[in-house]
């Protein structure tokens, strides 16, 4: 595929997706709001600029970051079924969440800190412990400390919810452990945007690396590579923005495990090239998804079964279908 062709279709791709679904709904009339009700509806002017817009803002900032963010560690640990938040992190923030929800408030600002604390918790844990393995290198070392980590914090989730009242705050917790945007405000799209933006900006900047930094520590560091400080800016990278957008969605699966696959169909396995793909295709797929989440039925489905189901059955078709092919 023409470069030049592929980086207009990254732009406007997500922006045409970005534009078509703020009219996606059930007002004034079921899926679809003419564009001219605008001119005439006020409360059709508050449900698209100050319902729908940050939230799908929202939804492109999570797509982006989980697809960005499971390149670079598929890359970084040499794994291709490594996700982002598999380091802690995300039942980390899970975790987080339900202590908030259970003790202290259910403002959703308080539950995003917490959750964000926690979820940077769990891989400040995971990097301790993996110093104190002797079995294997650092890669090795740092999966199988994340490993152990996500299983504590699993845990002592569980042990939360079995204290939580069944009548009020469980399902509070359930369904915030399951995904969704339905609660997103600007408030929220503010909070995590300045750390998406700084991450995604170190990923895209440094993606040249990533070819380097996926060779063995010895021949990355013969060709001119500060192998710890770049693995470890962009291992940073990573995990700050899967911290602060799962804090805000919940835990959403599967979208940083198959874009990047996706991305390397369409492109390479060159991380300069599918990286850029990686963060537009994830802005789509999860603007997609939640638009299922939200339309599909009268109530909502949480976001996180939508990627789930979608992103097994794509999973499925890549493994079975390796002649999927797009650039030369």
């Amino acid at each position: 595929m023409n470069k030049k062709l592929l980086t207009v279709l990254l732009i406007v791709f997500p922006l045409l997706v970005l534009a078509i679904s703020l009219f996606l709904g059930r007002y004034p009339k079921p899926l679809f709001m003419p564009f001219s009700v605008l001119a005439s509806d006020d409360l059709a002017k508050q449900l698209v600029f100050n319902l729908r817009l940050p939230r799908l803002i929202t939804a492109a900032l999570l797509g982006m970051s989980l697809s960005a963010a499971g390149g670079v560690m598929q890359m970084l640990f040499r794994n291709p079924l490594v996700e982002p938040g598999f380091l802690g992190v995300s039942q980390g923030a899970g975790f987080g969440a339900a202590l908030s929800i259970l003790l202290f408030s259910s403002s959703t600002l308080l539950i995003e800190v917490n959750a964000t604390a926690f979820a940077v918790l769990g891989l400040i844990l995971s990097y301790f412990i993996a110093r104190r393995i002797r079995v294997g290198g650092w890669v090795l070392r740092l999966v199988l400390s994340g490993i152990a980590i996500s299983a504590l914090f699993s845990a002592a989730l569980g042990i939360l919810k079995y204290m939580a009242d069944p009548a009020s705050k469980l399902p509070e917790i359930v369904f915030w452990l399951m995904g969704g945007l339905y609660s997103v405000t600007w408030l929220d799209l503010l909070y995590i945007l300045p750390v998406v933006v700084i991450g995604l900006a170190i990923i895209f900047l440094m993606r040249w690396r990533l070819n380097l930094l996926s060779l063995s520590d010895e021949t990355a560091f013969s060709l001119g590579v500060s192998v710890g400080r770049e693995r470890t800016l962009l291992l940073g990278a990573s995990v700050a923005i899967t911290a602060v957008v799962i804090s805000a969605a919940g835990i959403v699966g599967w979208i940083g495990l198959i874009i990047p696959h996706i991305a390397r169909r369409i492109t390479s396995a060159n991380a300069a090239e599918f990286i850029p793909v990686s963060m537009s295709l994830g802005a789509v797929f999860a603007m997609i998804c939640d638009n299922i989440a939200r339309v599909s039925i009268i109530g909502e489905i949480p976001l996180g079964i939508i990627t789930s189901l979608i992103g097994a059955a794509v999973f499925l078709v890549l493994m079975t279908n390796r002649t999927i092919k797009v650039s030369k």
